[in-house]
């Protein structure tokens, strides 16, 4: 079958490699679209320590069910559409013993540690198959990057009571301010980007602030009464956004972390304990995240064309993932169509 690998810094091949076999606990799937995500420019860029190439990448898939293993439950059936589970977990670690199999401490997700889904087809076992009913397979592909902010707000125990800071309004900040908005929070988007902050208030964002052009802090003061937001969600990964986050979440609120920064970020850590804060990581999602986002897709009120900058075909990949290397800011998702 044919794959797309990425096989050095700056260059990748679609390339013909083995199609997999079905195992009687597995399901069979036909990949129809797969999204570039921000690990995945990483790798291309060279940037990605997890990764050793070549390797196939992507994790953000819609498919259709192709065929079933013997073992496997009823309710999967050939053509539904899909998409899956990316991470593996070992059931063995701390954090899975404690059900939260999403923070596997040897977590392997798809592209990364091991190859991904940009190819024709996959097997995975039925368990990392999630389907997605009255969803296209296109749109499928929305559904892991959106999960993970789904989770963050999870993470975050958002109320209808709650102020909402999301920090970074890419696919990930927008899944945030989605669920925030579903749970009934008053959420504020942050970022640099008005065309990006103008798509957050029409996925639930009550105000917009451009963090370039606005002094934050004032705009804080004014929409929260003086009080600040009782969660800032940092979807950036940036010392300068996580700073942010300490400084302007309101006293005893809660930070939730996404982002990775790439270098050491210095906070002035009697903040942590002045406003009895909870800081807390969020990683990767869970099943639930999953089936949330299917279900919100399913309402038909997501501009789902707007989060999709581009459709290209694997022979195009390459020329698609330099563009976005050159101009980072201006993509939401590039779906890879086989």
């Amino acid at each position: 079958m044919k794959a797309i690998q990425i096989t050095a810094p700056g260059q990748m091949k679609v390339a013909e490699v083995e199609t997999p076999v079905l195992k009687d606990d597995e399901i069979l799937i036909k990949i129809k679209y797969v999204g570039f995500c921000g690990s995945d420019l990483n790798t291309f860029l060279g940037r990605n320590p997890m990764v050793k190439l070549p390797i196939i990448p992507g994790h953000e898939v819609g498919a259709v069910i192709e065929s079933i293993g013997k073992n496997v439950p009823e309710g999967f059936k050939a053509g539904m559409s899909v998409t899956v589970n990316p991470y593996t977990n070992c059931g063995k670690c701390a954090s899975c013993r404690n059900g939260k199999v999403n923070a596997c401490e040897h977590n392997e997700t798809f592209g990364v540690q091991r190859n991904g889904a940009m190819g024709e087809y996959l097997t995975l076992p039925w368990s990392k198959v999630i389907p997605a009913t009255d969803t296209t397979p296109r749109d499928c592909a929305l559904i892991e990057p959106m999960s993970v902010g789904f989770h963050a707000v999870s993470r975050a125990q958002v109320t209808d009571i709650d102020t909402v800071m999301v920090v970074g309004c890419g696919m990930i900040g927008m899944g945030a301010i989605i669920r925030a908005s579903l749970r009934g929070a008053t959420v504020i988007a942050v970022d640099i980007d008005d065309e990006k902050l103008a798509l957050a208030k029409r996925v639930g964002a009550t105000y917009s602030i451009n963090s370039m052009t606005e002094n934050i802090h004032e705009r804080l003061i004014e929409l929260t009464e003086g009080l600040g937001p009782d969660v800032v969600v940092e979807a950036v990964g940036s010392p300068v956004t996580y700073k942010m986050a300490v400084d302007e979440v309101a006293f005893t609120g809660r930070v939730i972390c996404i982002g990775y920064a790439k270098s050491e970020v210095s906070f002035q850590t009697k903040y942590f304990v002045q406003k009895e804060l909870d800081i807390r990581g969020s990683r990767n999602a869970l099943p639930a995240d999953f089936r949330a986002v299917a279900k919100y897709l399913q309402q038909g009120i997501c501009p789902k064309d707007e989060l999709i900058s581009k459709v290209v075909t694997p022979q195009d990949a390459l020329k698609a993932m330099k563009e976005w290397a050159a101009n980072p800011g201006k993509v939401f998702r590039i779906l890879v169509e086989f």
